[in-house]
């Protein structure tokens, strides 16, 4: 009678220390607003925060191509992310996928996001080419100050009468896309709006668009301004546009001048 008691005890007691644990196979939801902003020789991706309650993170992946095979570059726990394995002139796409805690992992984002990286420079000086004609042009894609006349010059500055300009010549864009409060606030060049004069008011704290005469885009935006010179910070996309805009180089090729009067 003992024995039995003591068999019936053991039994209740094993089965008392049961313990039953709920499996978390759920994944998260994709990442939303994936976007891209092309840096100097990086690429900063970002989306939108991630709401689920057990979140642990993010996933950033890259393809050569937008149907390409993406590969993970990184993790991360914040809703930014900096591609600093990019050289200027190459064009990557991103994906971003979340993560929780139980390593259940979301798919790729629907959104892809595609940036080509971009030199950049800082504190550029240009002078009046009324006064200094060697020193008042400037050649985005040999990053370098000449001459304002010269067949390579992209933009120059004039002091006309008190009034101020940045100024291109006839086969080249600007526009002025009004004040900004950081140089990275235009990410994207205006498809319209280009200036029929050839030229733009020079404004401190105005970012300006300019289309090449060799078909790139390049940004600048004033920092110092007074009658002699102007400052400027800019960007320049080493890759010839893809866009529906393009124009086509050879018309008008009737030997027109690249030279004009500069009046306002």
């Amino acid at each position: 009678m003992d024995a039995k008691i003591i068999m019936l005890a053991a039994v209740v007691g094993l089965t008392g220390c049961q313990r039953f644990y709920e499996v978390d196979t759920t994944p998260p939801v994709r990442p939303q607003g994936v976007q891209a902003l092309a840096l100097d020789k990086s690429v900063e991706v970002s989306w939108l925060s991630n709401s689920d309650a057990d979140l642990a993170g993010y996933n950033v992946w890259s393809s050569d191509r937008y149907d390409g095979k993406y590969v993970l570059l990184g993790s991360t726990n914040a809703t930014r992310f900096v591609d600093s394995r990019i050289a200027n002139g190459e064009t990557k796409y991103y994906a971003v996928s979340s993560y929780d805690f139980d390593k259940n992992e979301s798919g790729l984002s629907t959104e892809v996001a595609v940036a080509t990286a971009r030199p950049e420079g800082f504190g550029v000086p240009l002078v009046n080419f009324r006064t200094a004609p060697n020193l008042a042009g400037y050649d985005f894609s040999t990053y370098s100050i000449g001459k304002y006349n010269d067949n390579y010059t992209d933009v120059f500055f004039e002091n006309d009468n008190g009034r101020l300009y940045l100024d291109v010549w006839n086969d080249t864009d600007i526009q002025d896309m009004g004040y900004t409060s950081n140089f990275d606030e235009i990410t994207q060049a205006p498809t319209a709006g280009w200036s029929p004069l050839k030229s733009a008011e020079a404004i401190v704290g105005h970012t300006y668009v300019v289309w090449t005469h060799d078909d790139h885009y390049a940004k600048m935006r004033v920092k110092e301004i007074d009658t002699v010179h102007v400052v400027f910070d800019w960007s320049y996309q080493t890759v010839k546009s893809v866009t529906a805009l393009k124009r086509d180089l050879n018309a008008g090729s009737n030997g027109a001048s690249r030279f004009r009067d500069i009046a306002h």
